[in-house]
Parts: C-alpha cells; structure tokens; sequence
C-alpha cells in the first residue's frame, strides 16, 4: 500500500471529504506514476480523483464494524512512536 494513503474506516470523527480526496489523490497518482499530468492528461487525472474519492466516500458509509472507534490522536501518537523506533537507528 502506499505510505501516503493512510487508513480512513472506523474513526471518530468520520474521515471529512478532504481526507477522502487526498486518499483518492495519492491513489491516482501511484497509480499513473504521475504528480502532475500533463495537460492533456489533465481532465482524465482529474475525473479519476473524482470518482474514486465517490466511491471510497460509498465503500466508508457501507462498511459495518463492532470494533469501538479509534481516536486520531491515539493512532497519531503510536505512528510516532513507530517512526521514532525506525529512524533512530
């Protein structure tokens, strides 16, 4: 998986729409190999982040858990604690 898209499901609050659509964004870009399309390319890259910011929105609502929430800061403060541990060394 790629680092920059980091997981939005079973958090409180809800991920937002811009967290969404930067998921989508870095998807797209991974996957075209491209940060910044040419213009010709513009409308398709475009399009892409659109739809697939769309159904990832669909995929979150829809997905059922019994897992209690996570809290952000708590997941924050462990990726930190991770990176920590990796780049001490």
């Amino acid at each position: 998986m790629c680092r920059n898209i980091r997981p939005l499901h079973n958090f409180e609050p809800p991920a937002t729409g811009d967290e969404v659509t930067a998921a989508a964004l870095q998807y797209v870009r991974k996957v075209s190999g491209t940060t910044k399309p040419s213009r010709a390319n513009q409308e398709a890259f475009d399009r892409a982040v659109a739809e697939i910011a769309h159904i990832t929105q669909h995929l979150l609502e829809d997905l059922v858990t019994t897992a209690p929430p996570k809290d952000r800061e708590v997941e924050a403060e462990k990726a930190r604690a991770r990176a920590a541990l990796r780049y001490a060394r």
